[in-house]
């Protein structure tokens, strides 16, 4: 393997678990701040919270919605191209041309271009009674396209959040080539120490990639409190690196080398019985 493969086998990633306040001007500058810390730390792809730029909320989403391109995409853009990194922009509250609300994912890659805009795809519509109610689809509506971006190290598949809990959506991400699947991410203090480590670790194994997620901090004062515990499993189901409850940047260096040699050594793909089953994208991103 040439010095230049084995350079391009491995990267840093960075995961920016931020404290989300009501003043969405400090939330973007925090940001800021956090993406141009951990491209000072070598990281190549940053990866940013669910609804980092607002609260979390279904009432917080019209009064802080805006268009992309708008202020807090612009403010990705310009931190994306001066830290040379790809980010993977956490999420905001969306408003498109005909009105409807979107929680949306924006990717930039290190010359600021927009790579691509993921829309939630899955609802967080639950009810789990005497702990948490919360309905997504009162004010938003779903995406309905898959998104995947290509960089010099991998392609890399996104999701938010809810998106998680579908194996499906991971599966196929992973079928079409994606090594590295991220998911910006607010689990609450219910879910999230139910099953927040267990699908990023489920989701590793069963499809043999990297899984990044990344969680605003915890807030107690908030309206909704977010679990925290931003985390990045490997291939192998094992967390190798994870954040507490608190504002902080986590770094896990992924290896493609070894991604492959967990291929080679468990070759789950090679085994599938497709003559028996398989999952197929029905919209194509």
């Amino acid at each position: 393997m040439s010095l230049l493969a084995k350079t391009m086998s491995k990267f840093r990633l960075a995961v920016v678990q931020l404290h989300v306040t009501k003043v969405k001007v400090d939330n973007l500058s925090r940001a800021r701040g956090l993406i141009k810390e951990a491209a000072a730390q070598g990281a190549k792809v940053v990866v940013l919270p669910e609804c980092f730029n607002s609260p979390y909320g279904t009432g917080f989403f019209p009064e802080y919605a805006e268009k992309i391109p708008g202020e807090s995409s612009q403010v990705l853009s310009e931190a994306a191209k001066e830290s040379q990194v790809y980010l993977v922009g956490g999420s905001i509250p969306e408003e498109d041309d005909g009105g409807k609300l979107y929680n949306t994912c924006p990717v930039f890659g290190p010359d600021g271009s927009l790579v691509l805009k993921h829309r939630k795809i899955h609802l967080f519509d639950i009810d789990v009674p005497g702990k948490i109610r919360f309905q997504e689809s009162e004010t938003l509506s779903p995406g309905s396209n898959l998104s995947m971006f290509d960089t010099p190290y991998c392609r890399v598949g996104v999701g938010i959040c809810y998106d998680m809990r579908f194996a499906e959506l991971a599966q196929l991400y992973s079928k079409k080539g994606c090594q590295l699947l991220v998911y910006p991410g607010a689990f609450n203090m219910t879910t999230g120490p139910a099953h927040w480590e267990l699908l990023q670790r489920g989701r590793a194994v069963d499809n043999q990639v990297y899984v990044a997620t990344a969680s605003p901090a915890r807030d107690e004062t908030a309206s909704y409190v977010a679990w925290g515990h931003s985390t990045v499993v490997s291939p192998w189901g094992e967390v190798i690196s994870k954040a507490g409850s608190e504002e902080t940047v986590v770094y896990a260096d992924i290896d493609l080398q070894y991604l492959a040699n967990v291929r080679q050594q468990i070759p789950i793909t090679a085994q599938r019985r497709s003559d028996l089953y398989t999952v197929n994208a029905v919209q194509e991103g």
